[in-house]
């Protein structure tokens, strides 16, 4: 007797940790439906990156929905606001950064919802972290459990017992260094993600933003070098 395969939404941004968190999910025999937003991040690239991933992994279906969060601004990704250049682990856990986009993971999981809900699954994956840099509320443990129960009151298929939702948050209490680590025993190929807040309009990495700074420090702790491409002239070193 066949088992029916079971269906989990990945949010895919195109960055190291979403497409790690998409690793695992196939690692645990989801099928996957990767759904990725553009959003008017000043980091487009990134959905590009996005789709290197689902066809690397060769996902059943990759949806990338439009939404424009400029038209609200107040974040240094979605307004004319600069990037934060130069700041070391200890500075960016302090406080909330100008990089942090108003409500977007409570948008971005309402969309997953609503997919989930279409495709009859019960999980969907986020690769959020709360341990090198917890300044994002909508990254902590306690966001997301309550997000959940709100999930399973929130749709027909909750009310009619049709649908028990999962939020599954594999990163969450990882370090950079772990979740790379991860990503290479599951396959993950780094070369395809992009995380820089503010690349190049080619798409090199800044090198010096909160994320390139993070995501150099993880391999470096792992004794490696970032497979993805610099713009070396303005490298932070670590």
């Amino acid at each position: 007797m066949s088992v029916e395969t079971r269906k989990a939404v990945v949010l895919l941004s195109g960055g190291l940790d979403s497409a790690t968190a998409l690793a695992i999910a196939r690692s645990e025999d989801y099928e996957i439906f990767a759904l990725t937003f553009r959003y008017g991040q000043r980091h487009e690239v990134e959905i590009e990156a996005a789709r290197r991933i689902t066809s690397f992994f060769k996902v059943t279906q990759h949806v990338i929905a439009q939404i424009d969060l400029r038209a609200f601004g107040g974040s240094a990704l979605t307004s004319d606001i600069a990037v934060p250049k130069g700041r070391t682990p200890d500075t960016m856990a302090q406080g909330i950064p100008i990089t942090y986009v108003p409500a977007r993971n409570t948008i971005f999981l309402s969309f997953a919802l609503a997919w989930a809900e279409v495709l009859e699954s019960n999980d969907i994956f986020i690769g959020v972290n709360a341990v090198d840099y917890s300044g994002y509320p909508d990254c902590r443990p306690e966001y997301i459990e309550a997000f959940m129960r709100m999930a399973n009151l929130a749709t027909k298929a909750g009310v009619e017992g049709r649908q028990q939702l999962k939020i599954h948050t594999p990163l969450i209490s990882l370090t950079k260094a772990e979740i790379i680590r991860r990503g290479l025993y599951l396959g993950v190929d780094y070369s395809l993600t992009s995380t820089c807040y503010d690349p190049s309009p080619a798409g090199l990495a800044c090198g010096c933003c909160d994320a390139c700074t993070l995501r150099l420090k993880g391999f470096a702790e792992n004794g490696l070098n970032d497979p993805v491409g610099y713009r070396t002239e303005f490298r932070h070193s670590i």
